[in-house]
């Protein structure tokens, strides 16, 4: 009788049950941001007027939730699900919209889809899914999610006409995943050492925890996972070897995997591996963000190894700067940072990191003979999905080569992910201070 249409509205009613405000509780929460306090309580403001005999000065907010499906179901239509839907989902959804990760809902089957029929158009014509930023101009990728202008208008088609959902000999094979796990069945899965509680609020710094592997001989992985254990609360995993005896726990030249929302598990072409030593124990770097109430976690890494010793050894460098401050109110400030490069190497692929006043980043190559070559642009940074972006085909990177990355970063109101506008930012590990690396993945 409302008309609600997505699942976070709120309806204040005086007592002639005549609607007086309609729309968000408050400012908190939107679907890229997240703010530890409301700046605005829409509904309580609301509510005070309206006891105070006032009329509701604001009475309707804009609102941001999940479409609620009211899906009338079709038996024939041109676009069905098995013949044109499921082989995009497929293609650009099923590897996180299925059961044990981070998708909020599986995209697996019919019933899957019908369900949130209404949403999928929406987050396909706003071109919010498939999360993928990368300028389209600037190099090709193998990973990447996008959609084209034809598989959106399918699946546009296909809610319009009502859902159909065609014969079930046009649906190719179904995709198979092992327990959630992205890379498949692991060959042997680590978790951290003990259960890590996160208090209901606050902040709460980087933990670091270590595991033995006890591994007697060297070993070498061509694919892994980190997996967050409560995916509400953790924010990144990164895990390294630690060798035996080293003295600095931490290095990007023992970097094996990361997990951060958009980023992908590591999965190297045939006859390169990452290597384990034998004796070498893994150490953790966990990042908590409190949800409220308070949580527990206990998150595991997953291997899978090379059949036969790999030819070439795959590694992690970051391109930083941490010697800047973004000032107050500038909503385009920008930091830059360079890297030459000392010795031929093959690139795989790149990721960008800033926080949550990151606006843009570009990796740009400047060959030895003069040439120039943008690797990688992504004109709308989101924090929100630490995409990483695998080249389609391998890049040989000469001696002498010159990396730059640039980073653009909005510390200005304008920025609705922006904490605090009226302050400086400079480097630190939380998410209300900024980095700026641009991480590349190269087989040496």
């Amino acid at each position: 009788m409302l008309g609600i249409h997505r699942t976070s509205e709120a309806f204040l009613l005086d007592q002639q049950r005549v609607v007086r405000y309609h729309g968000r509780i408050d400012d908190r929460n939107s679907y890229t941001t997240k703010k530890d306090k409301a700046e605005r309580e829409d509904l309580k403001l609301a509510a005070t007027e309206l006891l105070d005999g006032k009329p509701v000065s604001v009475p309707e907010t804009p609102v941001e939730g999940c479409l609620i499906a009211r899906p009338k179901k079709s038996s024939t239509g041109p676009v069905t699900f098995t013949k044109d839907v499921l082989p995009i989902f497929q293609k650009a959804c099923q590897e996180c919209h299925h059961a044990g990760t981070a998708a909020p809902f599986s995209l697996l089957t019919y019933g899957d889809a019908v369900n949130w029929s209404a949403m999928i158009k929406e987050v396909v014509q706003e071109r919010r899914m498939p999360p993928w930023h990368a300028d389209p101009r600037h190099g090709h990728f193998s990973n990447n999610r996008a959609l084209s202008p034809a598989e959106i208008k399918t699946l546009v088609d296909w809610v319009e006409q009502g859902t159909p959902e065609g014969k079930a000999e046009d649906a190719p094979p179904a995709k198979e995943f092992a327990d959630g796990w992205r890379i498949g069945k692991p060959d042997v899965i680590f978790e951290i050492p003990k259960e890590v509680s996160i208090p209901a609020n606050g902040t709460m710094p980087y933990k670091y925890m270590v595991t033995e592997t006890n591994f007697k001989e060297d070993m070498w992985i061509e694919a892994a996972e980190a997996r967050p254990g409560n995916r509400a609360v953790v924010h990144h995993i990164i895990v390294f070897t630690m060798l035996p005896g080293a003295k600095k726990p931490i290095s990007e030249k023992n970097w094996i995997v990361a997990a951060a929302p958009g980023d992908e598990p590591l999965r190297l072409p045939p006859g390169v591996g990452r290597k384990i030593p034998a004796g070498s124990k893994l150490v953790w770097q966990l990042h908590y963000t409190p949800t409220g109430k308070p949580e527990t976690d206990r998150s595991q890494v997953g291997f899978k190894f090379c059949k036969t010793p790999p030819e070439k050894t795959a590694r992690v460098y970051g391109i930083d700067n941490k010697r800047f401050i973004i000032p107050s109110g500038n909503a385009n400030y920008r930091v830059e940072a360079r890297h030459t490069v000392g010795h031929p190497v093959t690139l795989l692929g790149m990721m960008p990191h800033m926080h949550l006043r990151g606006k843009s980043f570009e990796y740009k190559a400047t060959y030895p003979d003069g040439r120039t070559e943008v690797l990688l642009s992504v004109p709308q940074f989101d924090f929100n999905w630490q995409n990483s972006y695998r080249l389609e085909k391998p890049l040989l990177i000469p001696e002498g080569t010159k990396i730059d990355c640039v980073a653009q970063f909005d510390n200005s109101p304008g920025n609705p992910a922006n904490t605090d506008a009226t302050t400086k930012v400079t480097w630190g590990d939380q998410t209300w201070e900024e980095m700026m690396i641009g991480y590349l993945d190269f087989i040496e």
